[in-house]
């Protein structure tokens, strides 16, 4: 429904697009409580879609609980959301909330749809897995009215906002000392998208188990994408060269997988001629051949940590950004090994 710019939403609009009667809506909006779960779902998207904010209702629905939080990502299909979804629903519902998810695709008008969701006050709070703010217009700090917000996998540059995830740096460091203890010395990081601040974390963690251990530590870094393709990519531009590494460390398992994949389509075998080792511990990790040594994250524990944080927030708790990373843990699967003693004919 499209509203005339001279004509404020009404409770009827409201009412229609959601299907139910203006009572429903007025309770829905005054005592969301008394409201079946599904009917208030249906409530909050209408008003959210019809803007529908200049009323007293709306007034005093921002001054009350609606006991909702948003959960903003830039892609459900990211192989990592499941499981911290699981989390983040898990805390929510043991103390009293519910969930609105918003896959926004990294789509400018999307993430402002869901915003009216926060201009109404149908959510208490928000989780942003994108890595930004909604909205680039807003700058530095977001307006006064901006809820509660806590920023999940990737940190958001914002002082006022706390971080929950993977120690990233850590994980890439425990995964790069794996390869130094059998014994390799020339290994190369395979990168995500340039600018990606989770890539630059891992590739930091990478630098500093090689500085750690070589007094000559000599960085290789190869541009990927994150993807599949990104990998399979980064190693036809590595056999240009007349040197190559032994070793390769990945920005994420699809990259790994690609790398494996793009080595095999070449006659090479991993572990005996390369070894590769990913991270985040994706389902297919360890179902491929080779299975994939990798990083684990704790996707559920991530997606508790953050929601309890968000919510010890809203009860009046200790309002500090204090970030939180968590442990990531190494798996050993098959397609690690000691350095090929031979060179490649």
């Amino acid at each position: 429904m499209s509203n005339s710019p001279s004509r404020p939403a009404t409770i009827e609009d409201v009412a229609k697009i959601a299907g139910v009667s203006i009572a429903t809506v007025s309770r829905a909006i005054r005592m969301p409580e008394k409201v079946a779960e599904s009917t208030r779902k249906k409530v909050t998207a209408a008003i959210a879609r019809t803007g529908y904010t200049a009323n007293a209702m709306a007034q005093n629905l921002r001054m009350q609980r609606s006991k909702m939080v948003m959960v903003l990502a830039h892609s459900i299909a990211d192989p990592n959301f499941p499981g911290i979804l699981i989390g983040l629903e898990k805390a929510a519902n043991a103390r009293g909330y519910g969930v609105l998810i918003g896959n926004t695709e990294a789509n400018v008008d999307s993430e402002e749809k869901y915003l009216r969701f926060l201009s109404t006050g149908m959510v208490d709070g928000l989780l942003l897995l994108t890595g930004h703010l909604p909205v680039a217009g807003w700058g530095k700090s977001p307006p006064n009215t901006f809820p509660a917000t806590v920023a999940v996998s990737r940190p958001v540059s914002q002082d006022k906002i706390a971080y929950v995830g993977v120690d990233d740096v850590g994980g890439t460091k425990l995964a790069t000392e794996y390869l130094i203890s059998l014994g390799h010395e020339q290994i190369a990081f395979i990168s995500g998208q340039q600018g990606d601040i989770v890539s630059e974390m891992r590739y930091q963690g990478y630098c500093n188990a090689l500085t750690s251990h070589f007094k000559r530590s000599s960085p290789w870094r190869v541009a990927g994408d994150g993807t599949h393709e990104g990998g399979r990519a980064a190693i036809e531009r590595l056999f240009i060269r007349d040197t190559l590494p032994t070793a390769f460390v990945c920005y994420n398992d699809d990259t790994a997988i690609g790398v494996i994949s793009a080595l095999r389509a070449r006659g090479l075998n991993v572990p005996r001629d390369f070894s590769v080792i990913g991270f985040d511990d994706i389902q297919f990790a360890s179902s491929m051949n080779p299975s994939l040594t990798t990083i684990r994250q704790p996707r559920v524990m991530i997606g508790e940590t953050a929601m309890n944080k968000l919510l010890d927030r809203l009860a009046g708790g200790v309002d500090e950004a204090e970030d939180e990373l968590l442990h990531g843990d190494l798996i050993v699967r098959e397609s690690c090994s000691s350095p090929r003693m031979e060179p490649l004919a």
